[in-house]
């Protein structure tokens, strides 16, 4: 427990330094879109908190960050390499209309502190199964839970790289990508990014404690779903893109499922 206790307030101090300087970036660059780039990095900065902190080497510890770098980090990029050269997203920019000289301030509370209270939050598993010393061996939880993570994973990356491609040809602007796992899924990359978190609580689940965290991907699967998702991203699909609305009718919001007739 004491071990825990120290990985925790170590990261609230690593994150909260992490989101301050990303804030002082923010203003000399007025993009507040940066925040977004290190959202997996900030996953990955608590793993590495963990797995230097908790006080022995067991084969979870080794699991849980080797699973969050490579989810993070790729996360990351991917973000990285969209975003570049396309100036402040959207919704910082109207948040930056709104608020008008008090941005700054308001963006430091309601975008940079507050995600770094989520990534708190939302990381417990993680900081739980690391600090955990029994049982010392990986258990079928263990198993089940980086089998979940990976299909999470490989949802998330595949739609990613779908999304990309079909971006990336001048003939599909103001188009609506319906093919591969978008045929499914209306987002399933934001189904993909809420099953590997479940896939950290199972692997957590494996441990005493780590019941407690199922708060975790509880409150990542409500927030891709209700507030910054799916919720959010479809006010603007709505409005740019005339074929969204049947695209709505015909294919599942987030959970996969077969999609329905097109003809209405």
């Amino acid at each position: 427990m004491d071990s825990l206790v120290t990985i925790l307030l170590a990261s609230v101090a690593a994150t909260a330094v992490m989101m301050l300087s990303l804030w002082i970036a923010s203003l000399v660059k007025k993009d507040a879109s940066i925040v977004d780039t290190f959202w997996g990095l900030g996953f990955v900065q608590i793993a590495t908190i963990g797995a230097i902190f908790s006080p022995a080497i067991t084969n979870r510890k080794i699991l849980v960050a080797v699973l969050v770098a490579i989810w993070g980090i790729r996360l990351s990029l991917h973000i990285f390499l969209r975003n570049r050269g396309k100036g402040e997203d959207f919704r910082y920019k109207a948040m930056r209309e709104r608020h008008g000289d008090k941005f700054p301030i308001v963006s430091l509370f309601t975008v940079f502190l507050f995600q770094g209270a989520l990534m708190i939050i939302i990381s417990l598993p993680l900081q739980v199964a690391q600090t955990a010393l029994y049982p010392k061996s990986l258990s079928w939880l263990d198993y089940l839970g980086t089998a979940v993570w990976l299909t999470g994973f490989l949802f998330e990356a595949v739609a990613d790289w779908q999304l990309k491609r079909f971006k990336s040809s001048p003939e599909n602007k103001g188009k609506v990508l319906d093919s591969g796992l978008w045929r499914y899924s209306r987002h399933p990359n934001y189904f993909g990014e809420s099953v590997v978190w479940w896939g950290y609580f199972l692997i957590a689940l494996a441990t005493p404690l780590g019941a407690w965290t199922i708060v975790s991907p509880l409150l990542m699967t409500l927030l891709l779903i209700k507030v910054s998702g799916v919720s959010l991203l479809e006010q603007t699909l709505v409005k740019t893109k005339p074929e969204y609305t049947k695209y709505i009718k015909s294919t599942s919001a987030f959970f996969p499922w077969l999609p329905k007739s097109k003809d209405f």
